[in-house]
């Protein structure tokens, strides 16, 4: 027993009992965490940590890599050397602390995500300055630090005492003893790269009970690995001319004319009188639409935007496309489906997109995205400034109109004050515009200016929700005093909701959000309840102006007699389509599943599996296999 001690590699076995140890407290606290949501028989617990060991056991053969190949090639007498031990040690305790660092930050990413790393994970560590800044501003990091730090000290302690470390470094192997221990462990993650998937983790119909039997670091891989995904390769598809042709179908309305060129291209004919009215688009961080009592959410957070639906067309079963602002920002500008893998803003090719932007240049608008934050944050300015938009965000700031800011960006007062100014400019020039503005107040932090409402800065989003209300009345407030107001319309929509798990694959109420039209000398106020999401925000705003335009969108307008309610929703990996109270589901594996909802308000959802329907089928397939079709043979540029 001794002499299998002194073996150098009995250190990779103290990291792999260290980390599966660690993963276990974290995934039980996790359990604990969200133990009103978390299917508890004694079957799926057994099966949360057994599955959720073996994915940490693979998590450790990847993490181990570099150590392995570190013991085989350290000469014998440097290992034994006096100055390795103490290296040894320093090593140890960084190890140990970034084991419960990882196991802290779970708790923070599942406190505000509910799901284990993924690719929002994998985003955010590309943006360190922002993740950082918000994470300062956010937690006490010095205690945080302090305690982390103090438990790595106490497991250090522990090896310390048990003389783990000591035994280990009085190793005498030769290199030719070395080979095989070595091998063995580098087989672990080669044969778990090329044969394990996430598979094992969808044992269940709860959500919740799936995400906590995955292990975060080996989601994190995952979330790299997989960043985009192949439609033909992971999902069910029918021949590609026939889904293109129920697509042409749905889209298909009295005056549109297709085009012969591949894809769904067609001629919008509008006879009447064209209008130039301008187009204020605010887009508001995170307002699931649990927030408006309008929608019988809270009551008292977002009195203005309450008050705002009374004079208003108002959407009350409007949804969002995805979970992410990006995913926001590419839905309403292209009008396209929420494809797997990551957003067209985030992909390298991108430019000269079919943009609402250039439709909107092209009738002589000045179109400009304005943002609070710094825009090269998730290739925002990159995909805006290529895509028919001029570019407005921080750097574009005063410090006179720069009043108060967290590391996202402006307060959503000085965003909108700078929003009126831009409207002025366009407006002394004789211009209409057009302008997409992005907010950020709703985001943790959660601070913003004291006094504004009674709910103190930074204790939560009730206080930042409360906090945007006030700020779109006071713009709203301001703009009726401007010459152009009169002839504006002002859309109000959300990016995505505040959270998106739930138990089910795709819970529609995280994907239920408000729409709101307002333009008092333009609009009649009324209520429309078609399901609808942001594809078809463009397609009904371009009809309310009566333009007759070229146009290869997805979302059609809502107005419209003929528009037959649907709603497209979506994860990274689930594609969905919400129609007449079936909720069907395109998932990795040439997967299909339907759902009929038996219960939906904007806190909860209750489902039901059902047989498919080959209607349903035929439609879903059409919007997203036609999707890829059309983006991989790039039929979904602009042409001048």
């Amino acid at each position: 027993m001794q002499e299998s001690m002194r073996n150098r590699f009995h250190f990779i076995g103290i990291v792999f009992w260290i980390f599966l140890a660690i993963s276990a407290i974290t995934r039980t606290v996790l359990l604990v965490k969200s133990i009103d949501v978390v299917s508890l028989s004694i079957l799926e617990i057994l099966k949360i940590y057994l599955i959720g060991a073996f994915y940490d056991s693979v998590s450790a053969g990847y993490l181990v890599i570099p150590f392995v190949i570190y013991l085989f090639f350290i000469p014998q007498k440097l290992f034994n050397h006096k100055l390795h031990r103490y290296l040894t040690y320093a090593f140890s305790y960084t190890l140990l602390f970034g084991a419960v660092f990882l196991s802290f930050s779970e708790w923070f990413f599942w406190d505000e995500f509910s799901v284990r790393f993924n690719f929002i994970a994998v985003d955010y560590l590309v943006y360190t300055k922002e993740v950082i800044g918000n994470i300062k501003e956010s937690y006490p990091m010095g205690l945080l630090l302090t305690v982390i730090a103090t438990i790595a000290a106490l497991l250090f302690y522990f090896l310390y005492k048990t003389k783990r470390v000591d035994t280990l470094l009085r190793d005498s192997s030769t290199i030719k003893q070395r080979i095989k221990p070595t091998l063995i462990y580098l087989l672990i993650p080669i044969i778990s790269f090329a044969q394990v998937t996430d598979g094992l983790s969808k044992f269940s119909a709860n959500q919740y009970n799936n995400e906590l039997s995955k292990s975060g670091l080996y989601s994190l891989f995952g979330a790299f690995r997989n960043n985009t995904l192949d439609y033909n390769t992971f999902y069910l598809s029918e021949d590609e001319q026939s889904a293109l042709s129920n697509l042409k179908k749905s889209l298909s309305s009295d005056n549109s004319t297709f085009l012969n060129d591949g894809g769904v291209t067609r001629n919008i004919i509008n006879k009447s009188q064209e209008k130039d009215y301008n187009v204020v688009m605010i887009v508001v961080e995170s307002l699931s639409g649990r927030f408006l009592e309008s929608l019988g959410g809270d009551k008292g957070l977002t009195p203005n935007l309450d008050s705002l639906v009374k004079e208003s067309m108002f959407f009350d079963n409007f949804y969002a496309t995805g979970t992410r602002t990006i995913r926001g920002m590419e839905s309403i500008t292209l009008s396209v489906p929420p494809m797997p893998g990551r957003s067209i803003v985030k992909k390298p090719d991108n430019h000269n997109m079919y943009s609402s932007g250039f439709i909107f240049r092209n009738k002589g608008y000045e179109t400009k995205f304005i943002y609070g934050g710094y825009g090269y944050f998730d290739n925002m300015n990159e995909f805006f400034s290529n895509n028919g938009f001029s570019v407005v965000d921080r750097v574009n700031f005063s410090d006179e109109e720069d009043t108060f800011h967290t590391v996202w960006g402006v307060c959503d007062e000085d965003l909108l004050n700078k929003t009126l100014k831009e409207a002025d400019m366009s407006y002394h020039a004789h211009k209409p515009f057009m302008s997409f503005v992005m907010t950020t107040s709703n985001h943790r932090p959660y601070d913003y200016p004291n006094g504004r409402v009674d709910i103190p800065s930074h204790t939560g989003r009730d206080g930042a929700v409360k906090y945007t209300d006030y700020a779109i009345g006071d713009f709203l407030k301001k703009a009726k005093d401007k010459p152009w107001f009169k002839n504006t319309i002002f859309v109000i929509v959300a990016d995505h909701c505040a959270t998106s798990a739930g138990k089910s694959e795709l819970p529609l109420d995280k994907y239920h959000i408000p729409m709101i039209i307002y333009a008092p000398e333009l609009i009649q106020p009324q209520v429309i309840n078609k399901i609808s999401s942001q594809i078809d925000i463009m397609p009904t705003l371009f009809n309310m102006l009566n333009w007759s335009y070229k146009s290869k969108f997805y979302g059609k307008d809502i107005l419209e007699e003929s528009f037959e309610p649907r709603a497209l929703v979506g994860t990274y990996q689930k594609l969905g389509l919400y129609k007449d109270d079936v909720l069907s589901v395109l998932s990795v594996g040439k997967k299909l599943n339907s759902y009929e909802v038996l219960e939906q308000d904007i806190f909860s959802t209750k489902y039901k599996e059902v047989s498919l329907d080959t209607k349903i089928k035929d439609e879903i397939l059409s919007y997203y296999q036609s999707a890829s079709y059309i983006q991989e043979r790039k039929l979904d540029r602009y042409e001048d």
